[in-house]
């Protein structure tokens, strides 16, 4: 038998019990039993529902197991709190195909103060690492000195820094391996942090899903803190507070899967902007604030400082025992090998001009 569970995000709980055939080649699914919390009308379609799983292999993606559920359904059928994607994780996560954050022993990586770029080479490394199964999945947070522009994957240097504003404010610019826009980041100014992990954490997830699903737990840690927030399509974290601030931006995230499975999501939120000398090094222009509400990238910026009158190592510390907390995290440190690779990689590819300026 196995066994698996997955709560639709505003909607219903869905659980899969599955008897397998003992064919380890080639192993499918005999019985199915999917239950739970939600509704389906008419009583009857639970009997098709469940035949629609009977015969599949344990190998099936989650579009061949929604897509038989589709067709087996009757006409007319309402799923209510739940649909197809949400059974085929339910089963996928039965068979071992995709995960909770239960199934995954977490760590939590406090902050240490390193360069930009070396900040940036751990990205790669911590998820390689966890990808190729050699270190469990982790929350890092960030800390570094100097001042310094990171830019995301595919943006144009040019059209995202000022270089010669940046090489006034004797700024580092280094272009990270996820996508999404540049940041600006100063010491002290802003929190940062990562997520490594297996892609079969967010089996099932579309793109979007998969954001607010990754930082639910940094929205328990922010309301701790006093800040009201929530996600604004596609990866905006903005404050939810009523009033003259609400819709403004507090942080961004972006994402990057590895062909070994590992996949990175990382998030940048304002503490103390200086909101002027940022405008001044980035290239931000009214197309990029058209759909935002906003005129000004000035006044997009809602730091935590002026939100919750904490100092940013408090509301860092509440990030990592909400973490550890929600999710039974042990704290850990970055492996020699692993900084001595991200070393390397400064060296070879992040401290490099023709990475930085891969895109022109």
């Amino acid at each position: 038998m196995a066994h698996g569970e997955y709560k639709v995000p505003g909607g219903k709980l869905v659980v899969a019990d599955l008897e397998l055939t003992d064919n380890d080649d080639a192993a499918r699914i005999a019985r199915a039993s999917i239950n739970g919390d939600f509704f389906l009308e008419p009583d009857d379609a639970l009997e098709d529902l469940n035949r629609a799983l009977t015969g599949l292999p344990v190998s099936a993606t989650r579009e061949e197991i929604a897509g038989a559920i589709t067709a087996a359904l009757p006409e007319g059928t309402l799923m209510i709190g739940f649909d197809e994607s949400a059974v085929a994780t339910a089963v996928r996560r039965a068979l071992g195909r995709a995960t909770g954050w239960e199934d995954h022993q977490w760590e939590v990586l406090p902050a240490v103060n390193l360069p930009i770029q070396l900040n940036v080479a751990l990205d790669q490394v911590l998820t390689e690492e966890v990808g190729a199964g050699r270190r469990p999945p982790l929350m890092r947070l960030w800390d570094w000195s100097e001042r310094a522009v990171v830019i995301g994957s595919f943006q144009s240097l040019a059209n995202e820094v000022d270089a010669e504003a940046a090489a006034e404010l004797e700024a580092v610019v280094v272009r990270r391996i996820s996508g999404g826009g540049a940041m600006f980041m100063e010491s002290g100014n802003c929190i940062t942090y990562s997520l490594c992990f297996p892609q079969s954490l967010v089996d099932g997830l579309s793109f979007a899903d998969s954001y607010p699903f990754l930082d639910s737990w940094v929205m328990e840690a922010l309301d701790k803190v006093g800040v009201q927030a929530e996600y604004k399509p596609l990866n905006d974290i903005v404050s939810a507070a009523e009033g003259e601030g609400q819709g403004r931006k507090i942080g961004g995230a972006a994402q990057k899967r590895l062909a070994n499975g590992g996949m990175l999501h990382h998030v940048t939120m304002s503490y103390d902007i200086d909101a002027e000398r940022m405008t001044q090094v980035l290239r931000i222009g009214r197309e990029k604030l058209s759909d935002k509400g906003h005129r000004s990238a000035v006044k997009r910026v809602d730091p935590l400082r002026s939100q919750t009158g904490l100092p940013r190592e408090e509301i860092m510390e509440v990030f990592t025992r909400t973490f550890a907390e929600r999710h039974g995290a042990s704290v850990a440190s970055i492996r020699p090998h692993e900084l001595a690779r991200a070393e390397q990689l400064v060296a070879q590819k992040f401290g490099t001009d023709a990475w930085t300026a891969r895109v022109p």
